[in-house]
């Protein structure tokens, strides 16, 4: 930047006041009609901006961004199209257009030194040609099926979750790894080990600084059990903006790694010995400002209505095993040996169950969800289990909660189980069910079908995260 670029740069504290208040009119649920006038005001006043980014994410939950100049945006915001066919899963080249539509409420102020001066971020959702959402973008299924819940039963869906990640030597590491066939520790100190000033710690307080700066209402970070493993920690909040949440996490992560020299890795389980990376999902649901998964006097303190869900999630634990762990790495991860969650039971104390029920109380009751890959798309995963866990069915095993069943090894497995479901067809419907499993199979016939006990080049090189055409193209 320049003298003579004029463009908005504000401080850390500044951020911190501007996305907590537009967290709280999210949270509150003012009316969208009043927040768009709201930021269309502040874009038009604000003349330090230049460019709006807008995010959305594809049917694999790779997160795109656009940047429109903030001008254009103002006098074209209701009409913003872009073409379908160049995206993963979307429309077919014949009939490629589609719109974005703005989220008023998902409105973010990003610190000038991570994302560049004068830019605002707004998450869109994606809209068909005839005006409706498209099936395909899991972004407005999940918030249609939250806002339908709600209307219908006064419940607020939310969500918290921990997102282990690694971190490496390199800018690209992920992408150099067909040359390389090796990813490198920047640390190896282990579980919540890590000296201060050293290039985790570094990593962590940096990236750290951003999510409180952008409202993440942090509670505790650290190194985590794995050599150069990382765990940022932040308060829980509605579904969709913790989905929300989730994607600007792992794009805080790369962006700063990539300014240390250094990459931000979500695969599940990049290195083979020691413990894979999860996406453990913490949920609950509130009505009428109470916490519906808290009863002191039930069973781990947690009511009939929570066991009830947790049942529907265990049933249907197969079935959806492919949104919640959704590339050839994540079956690594799904490995016994290293507190994997990899048991469809329920338990407040196995870490290998696919449920645990943490310790809670009234505020922090809550069911989670263990089996979660990093990578999977952060919209499907929780609209897999909240719909499942209130509109699922519960079958009739005995002893449901704690029966010796398994989630599968492999990918091919999963991929079974989840097209021959009718509940997932009931789930995404038909079509979308469709193309998710096409793209899983594409990525999968392109890596060994045995695991193995090395990380192949291919499930780096053809996993969706670190999709790019030049790298899918060697093949």
């Amino acid at each position: 930047m320049n003298d003579l670029q004029d463009f908005l740069r504000l401080s850390y504290g500044e951020l911190e006041e501007l996305n907590l208040r537009a967290k709280e009119q999210r949270l509150s649920r003012v009316p969208m009609d009043k927040i768009q006038e709201e930021r269309l005001k502040y874009l038009t006043d604000e003349k330090r901006i230049k460019a709006v980014t807008l995010l959305f994410s594809d049917l694999e939950g790779r997160l795109h961004v656009l940047d429109y100049d903030k001008k254009f945006l103002l006098k074209s915001w209701d009409n913003l199209t872009f073409d379908g066919s160049s995206i993963r899963g979307f429309t077919a080249q014949k009939e490629s257009d589609l719109r974005l539509h703005i989220d008023w409420s998902a409105f973010y102020w990003g610190p000038a030194d991570i994302f560049g001066p004068g830019k605002v971020m707004v998450f869109g959702e994606v809209i068909d040609k005839d005006g409706t959402p498209y099936s395909a973008d899991m972004r407005a299924v999940l918030k249609a099926y939250a806002e339908g819940v709600h209307k219908a039963k006064g419940y607020t869906l939310n969500a918290a979750n921990e997102i282990e990640g690694f971190l490496f030597k390199g800018t690209d590491a992920e992408r150099n790894f067909h040359d390389t066939g090796k990813f490198e520790y920047v640390n190896t100190g282990g579980y919540y080990h890590s000296l201060p000033g050293d290039p985790l710690r570094l990593f962590i307080d940096s990236a750290a600084e951003v999510q409180r700066a952008m409202g993440f209402q942090n509670e505790k970070d650290h190194p985590e059990v794995a050599p150069s493993q990382f765990e940022i920690n932040y308060s829980y909040s509605e579904v969709v903006a913790a989905a929300d949440q989730i994607q600007i996490y792992k794009l805080i992560c790369r962006q700063v790694a990539t300014k240390l020299g250094m990459t931000a890795s979500f695969l599940p389980k990049p290195i083979v010995g020691v413990n894979g990376s999860g996406m453990h999902t913490n949920v609950s649901i509130t009505g009428n400002g109470d916490n519906l998964f808290w009863d002191p006097n039930g069973v781990e303190k947690v009511s009939s209505f929570a066991w009830e869900f947790v049942d529907r999630i265990l049933t249907h634990g197969n079935d959806i095993c492919l949104a919640l762990n959704a590339s050839v790495n994540a079956y690594r991860r799904l490995d016994p040996h290293f507190e994997a969650p990899n048991q469809i039971k329920a338990s407040a104390v196995d870490r290998g169950s696919m449920i645990r029920i943490p310790i809670g109380n009234k505020r922090s009751a809550r069911v989670e969800v263990r089996s979660v890959g990093p990578d999977a798309n952060p919209y499907m995963v929780l609209y897999s289990i909240f719909k499942t866990g209130l509109d699922g069915d519960t079958a009739t095993i005995e002893n449901l909660r704690s029966a010796e069943r398994y989630l599968p090894d492999n990918i091919y497995d999963a991929m079974d189980n989840f097209a021959k479901a009718e509940w997932t067809t009931k789930l995404y419907g038909e079509d979308v069910k469709g193309r998710y499993l096409d793209l899983k199979k594409a990525s999968a016939d392109r890596c060994a079908r045995a695991l193995g006990t090395i990380v192949k080049v291919p499930e780096v090189q053809f996993h969706h995260e670190v999709y790019n055409q030049y790298l899918w193209n060697q093949f």
